[in-house]
């Protein structure tokens, strides 16, 4: 079973619109609500250090307008999920804290995070980034990045894209971070082609932990395909990112399979970078995971109208957007603003192999996954027979989930 990105988008889209119920928030233009009911009061806004400047205009804007003051800290991002959810609690914690979309899982176990209403800027963001901003039907964040994987080619030495796998390793050398444990974030695309996402969805378009997508027969496929590719040296447990990035750097390979956070690195190199979709093994559509980043509002703000307002309405504007957009150079999560950011040919690359990208599972099962998953990735490529080490990947994670 694939997962089927449109119908968990649809799925989502119809939970926004229809079961969440925030009263008083807006759906449109600035928050006169929230300037009734919170005139006077301060949202104070968790943000990653690199990202206040960025924000600033909106928060000065939004006091001008409704009389909220919206108090931007910046946080150091390895911190940041952790000091909310132990502060939360507490009722010392902020009101709204920017993060990443697989936080979800443990932010809603935990409790500290509320339901947000989009209500109809619902349809502007992109659907993997409302896709990846719903947690069990219900929306808990204001998306406003979205990050996924591609190949980047140098196309001086190879100038058109490859039209397969197969096509892409005849024309050139092909890296990809691997490591003596494995990295399957990387091979996704090609598990995924293989007919094997992580997991299967339930009614709502979530992913379901009950239906462990690993041990079907596209899995054992999949594993098949990975100890042909170790035995013909295309994949090597001995390539670490680092090594990986050299190889391209040099001109040694032609191909690197990675994300928009090393663009700069090749283009600074001197490299023609072309980026393209990831080829596919087997002919059907190879889709990576998809990172959103985005904002959450505090299950204990007291402020919570005004928090969502000023998300949906100020956060939520292709200008917003782009500013965050300059400051990270990540895809906006909010369609117009990911257009116009498109104007760019690397970031306009991204954006197509995105529109097949799924959001990586948030739920807490997929901890059990991350566990026994790369290492046994990594047996296959150096040898282990496929078949029985992926039978005790799927039994490792089915009993773990347990």
């Amino acid at each position: 079973m694939k997962v089927n990105k449109r119908g968990i988008a649809a799925a989502g889209a119809i939970a926004i619109v229809s079961t969440l119920t925030l009263a008083g928030c807006s759906t449109g233009g600035a928050g006169d609500d929230a300037a009734e009911s919170d005139s006077g009061s301060t949202l104070t806004v968790w943000v990653d250090a690199e990202r206040v400047d960025a924000l600033q205009a909106a928060a000065d804007s939004y006091e001008e307008k409704t009389g909220v003051a919206v108090e931007l800290v910046g946080k150091s991002v390895d911190d940041m999920k952790d000091d909310f959810i132990q502060q939360v609690p507490t009722g010392k914690g902020p009101d709204v804290v920017m993060g990443a979309h697989d936080w979800l899982g443990e932010l809603s176990t935990n409790g500290v995070v509320a339901p947000l209403e989009l209500g109809d800027s619902a349809a502007d963001y992109l659907p993997v980034a409302l896709q990846a901003a719903t947690y069990e039907g219900t929306v808990y964040m204001l998306p406003y990045a979205v990050e996924n994987i591609a190949v980047l080619r140098n196309a001086d030495l190879v100038p058109t894209a490859p039209t397969s796998f197969d096509d892409m390793v005849s024309k050139g050398t092909f890296v990809v971070e691997q490591g003596t444990e494995g990295n399957p974030y990387h091979l996704y695309p090609f598990q995924t082609a293989s007919g094997a996402p992580v997991f299967g969805t339930d009614d709502s378009g979530s992913y379901d932990a009950a239906d462990l997508q690993l041990g079907s027969e596209g899995g054992f496929a999949f594993a098949d395909w990975l100890g042909a590719q170790g035995a013909a040296g295309t994949l090597n447990t001995d390539i670490d990112g680092e090594i990986a990035k050299q190889q391209f750097l040099d001109g040694t390979a032609a191909f690197w399979l990675t994300g928009p956070w090393n663009v700069g690195a090749a283009t600074d190199a001197g490299i023609n970078v072309a980026i393209d979709p990831v080829p596919s093994p087997t002919g059907e559509t190879a889709s990576p995971f998809a990172g959103v980043k985005g904002f959450f509002v505090s299950s204990e703000s007291k402020n919570k109208v005004a928090a969502n307002d000023f998300l949906v309405n100020y956060i939520g504007t292709e200008e917003v957007q782009l500013e965050l957009f300059e400051a990270g150079n990540i895809l906006p999560a909010l369609t117009a603003a990911a257009d116009t950011a498109a104007s760019d040919p690397i970031i306009a690359g991204f954006q197509a192999v995105g529109a097949d990208a799924v959001p990586m599972p948030a739920i807490p099962a997929m901890g059990a996954v991350w566990e026994f998953w790369g290492v046994a990735e990594a047996a296959i490529i150096n040898g282990s027979d496929p078949t029985t080490t992926w039978q005790k990947l799927v039994d490792d994670v089915t009993a773990a989930i347990k």
